[in-house]
């Protein structure tokens, strides 16, 4: 077995979900997941099939999005994976449609940080171990960070 990690590329300010799921039909549940959820977020999807003729599945309504996620799919080559990349939309507003899917085995991470993803290599194919999702703790908040905090989720609208 090989350990490797590849880098997630996606354009700056754009949030991506990367998850496990298991069937075909996966992409149309999620494509109806993502616009049941925010109608007018922007979205490409992709999904790699693990059997039959191993296909990376796609879908979404913007094709720069759609790209990105089949690009990244590709990149990281493992099976039952999908990625979403979105825009005006943050995954806390589709997380819970996603997993609630039934195809959807697990989230590996939902983010704008940068993203590395640790991957196993066998004979047989590859498998996503788990993510590198930002960077390293640099200290503990102090009471002007709290309130940074606070007023960021308050701008942004989760909190009054």
């Amino acid at each position: 077995m090989e350990l490797l990690t590849q880098k997630v590329k996606v354009k700056e300010g754009r949030n991506i979900i990367l998850g496990q799921a298991h069937f075909i039909k996966t992409v149309e549940d999620l494509y109806e997941a993502v616009v049941n959820s925010v109608p007018n977020a922007k979205f490409g999807l992709a999904f790699a099939e693990a059997s039959g003729p191993c296909l990376i599945r796609k879908d979404g309504n913007d094709f720069h999005l759609i790209d990105e996620a089949v690009r990244n799919i590709k990149n990281i080559g493992a099976g039952h994976t999908f990625m979403i990349v979105l825009e005006n939309a943050f995954p806390i507003n589709v997380l819970p449609a996603i997993k609630s899917c039934r195809e959807v085995v697990n989230i590996f991470c939902a983010t704008a940080n940068p993203v590395e993803v640790i991957i196993a290599q066998t004979e047989q194919g590859r498998g996503i171990i788990g993510v590198i999702d930002g960077y390293s703790p640099k200290g503990i908040e102090l009471d002007t960070d709290i309130t940074q905090r606070k007023k960021f989720l308050q701008d942004i609208g989760y909190k009054r």
